[in-house]
């Protein structure tokens, strides 16, 4: 069986340097962007879940998300944020979800865990 693949677009390359670290050594396979229009240009073929951040230069996290709804409706996307904002949580209700900066490495794999659960039900 394949491994799970996560695409994680974060325009810091320190924290996506960290996220893909993290996944890999959960097991899972990783493609790592630091924009979404990298991550657009490449194409999501074969990406199991997409993690985002919300403020980077281009097309920022909400954009991208409604981007791949466009042609992946079903792809759980997750919004990662340094920011605090109430408002930025309730734009980042639906498939996937919210996690803030710094974040629970435990929680981010739990939250990815649960997101392909429950592709495959």
């Amino acid at each position: 069986m394949n491994k799970p693949v996560v695409a994680i677009v974060d325009d810091d390359p320190r924290v996506l340097a960290s996220l893909v670290e993290l996944l890999e050594s959960a097991g899972y396979g990783t493609r790592s962007f630091l924009s979404g229009e990298a991550l657009l240009a490449l194409g999501l073929e074969g990406v199991d879940v997409l993690i985002t951040d919300i403020g980077m230069p281009g097309a920022n996290g909400f954009e991208l998300r409604e981007l791949v709804r466009q042609t992946n409706p079903e792809l759980p996307v997750f919004l990662v944020t340094g920011r605090h904002e109430i408002a930025d949580q309730d734009r980042a209700r639906g498939i996937g979800g919210f996690l803030r900066k710094p974040f629970d490495g435990h929680a981010l794999l739990a939250a990815v865990r649960d997101a392909l659960s429950d592709r495959q039900d």
